[in-house]
């Protein structure tokens, strides 16, 4: 098997190109006004399924125009998610188990599986990245932030934000792109030439500038705004930590990442960047960020954070800027989020082998709350698949509620997870609680920032030494007696239609 089914998009423009001839991307020249207008506009666009949408004419709160153009919407559709990374939307759970297979093959047990492990080994091959010559792709511009088209996305930020930016940092040492970290991590603008990094201390950005802090040298970090779908999207996979993004890329590429050297730091980028922001975070150098509205559907609180120095700009001639917004379900990180819980479910099985599936509901958060259906066993099986979930994946201990139901329920229906709970959970046996573990740092319900609870709630049956007392059988009708009903249902509706249609005026004999 192979992950990739579409055509490669090497770039950014190839997959804007696919999408123009899908009908899937609107070029306009309307006046949007970055100062919160482009994202109220964005916010009407994912809420309708509707296209990517690239404005050709963005315009700054004082009505003066921007040259470059606004990218919005880019991922607001599990199909342009999906297509992002090479696939088709019914396709992401086969990626996902590729993936997982790539992470720990089996053993061949004979020429069947011998013939399936080659794409896996050519995976392999493609996962290393290559470094490549500097084309004349991209141009240096003048080393000023305000050419951006940066939106204001709330009316109570702090300022513009850039909110799709790829951040490429490593460790000290020798500049080896096995080692870099690529994450999303917005940034505040502060003037022409200096920027907030945000970034949480779990994050791989946040480990290598402590790493350099602690050496008391400067960090060298570069940005990416815009490149191909498939880095893009690696930027912000749920991947294990021993896994690279570019490795990421690599395999869902089908060919190795191309990297070029920076030319004021010691750092390479994607050679497929559209706009590549060179600088330095210096040791011990803060400065407060925010408050800025986030996916809670909340304004966080200000905090202090490194700051980013900007040393070189360069520019692919008419590249457009891609952004977005956060803020309540339904954003753009949401449905990205949604999406990629199906690449994520095949790992976390071949972690959890009992985990049927697993739900992330976007309107709480995307990562808040999680359902998880099992096949269960044995007494105690629940509790295990909790403490299996919360630590697999940094992104997963951020998760503060977890039900646990059975194969028998619909995870993805709300009245059936809280039957369950209601119906198989006891609050004095089924609740599993955990104190002071690390939490989002945008959750304000914790009691400090940082650190919080946890609770998993067992909404099982019952079995073996869970309990004294048999449960009781739940109800349902025989399946030949369900048709049976169906088909007479339908026989009556039809009836019903035909003594309620209108019936045609019959003239009155004459006389």
């Amino acid at each position: 098997m192979s992950p990739r089914e579409l055509p490669r998009f090497p770039d950014l423009r190839s997959f804007l190109s696919h999408l123009e001839g899908k009908g899937d991307l609107i070029s306009s020249q309307v006046s949007a006004n970055l100062h919160l207008e482009a994202t109220a506009l964005h916010r009407r666009l994912i809420a309708a399924g509707g296209p990517a949408l690239l404005l050709r004419n963005p315009v700054r709160a004082d009505g003066s125009r921007v040259e470059m153009p606004l990218l919005v919407n880019l991922f607001g559709t599990r199909q342009r998610v999906a297509e992002g990374l090479g696939v088709a939307p019914d396709r992401l759970e086969r990626l996902g188990a590729f993936l997982a297979a790539l992470r720990s093959p089996k053993p061949p047990r004979n020429m069947a599986d011998i013939k399936e492990l080659y794409p896996m080994a050519r995976a392999g091959l493609a996962a290393r990245p290559k470094i490549v010559r500097p084309g004349r792709t991209l141009e240096e511009a003048a080393p000023d932030l305000s050419i951006l088209p940066v939106q204001t996305c709330w009316p109570g930020d702090a300022g513009p934000l850039i909110t799709w930016p790829v951040v490429i940092t490593r460790p000290p040492g020798k500049d080896d792109p096995r080692d870099y970290n690529l994450g999303i991590y917005r940034m505040q603008v502060l003037g022409p030439r200096k920027a907030i990094l945000r970034w949480l201390p779990f994050r791989g950005g946040a480990r290598h500038y402590r790493s350099w802090q602690h050496e008391g040298r400067p960090m060298p970090v570069a940005v990416v705004i815009g490149c191909d779908p498939a880095t893009l999207l690696s930027a912000v996979m749920p991947a294990p930590g021993d896994v690279s993004e570019l490795t990421l890329a690599g395999v869902l590429n089908g060919t190795p990442a191309r990297l070029m050297p920076c030319g004021k730091i010691p750092l390479h980028v994607p050679a497929s960047a559209e706009i590549v922001l060179e600088g330095t975070v210096r040791p011990g150098e803060t400065a407060l960020e925010g408050p800025f509205g986030d996916h809670t559907g909340y304004y966080n609180d200000a905090a202090p954070y490194p700051v980013f120095h900007l040393e070189a700009l360069k520019l692919r001639p008419g590249a457009p800027y891609l952004s977005t917004f956060t803020g309540r379900a339904p954003d753009e990180p949401s449905v990205i989020g949604e999406a990629m819980i199906d690449v994520f479910r095949p790992l976390l099985r071949q972690a959890v082998p009992e985990v049927l599936d697993v739900h992330l509901p976007p309107a709480t958060c995307s990562y808040r709350v999680a359902v998880l259906k099992i096949d269960k066993s044995y007494a105690g099986q629940a509790r295990r698949v909790m403490m299996g979930f919360w630590s697999l994946l940094p992104q997963f201990s951020m998760t503060k509620y977890l039900i646990v139901v059975d194969g028998d329920v619909d995870i993805r229906s709300w009245d059936d997870v809280m039957w369950a709970v209601a119906t198989r959970s006891d609050p004095e046996r089924d609740l599993m609680v955990l104190e002071k573990t690390p939490v989002d740092q945008l959750d304000f319900a914790s009691p400090v920032e940082g650190l919080g609870g946890k609770l998993g709630i067992d909404a099982t049956v019952k079995i073996g030494a869970e309990t004294k007392r048999p449960f009781a059988a739940a109800l349902a009708m025989p399946e030949e007696v369900e048709r049976r009903a169906e088909a007479l249902f339908d026989r009556l509706m039809a009836g019903r239609e035909a003594l309620n249609a209108p019936q045609e005026a019959v003239p009155c004999p004459a006389g």
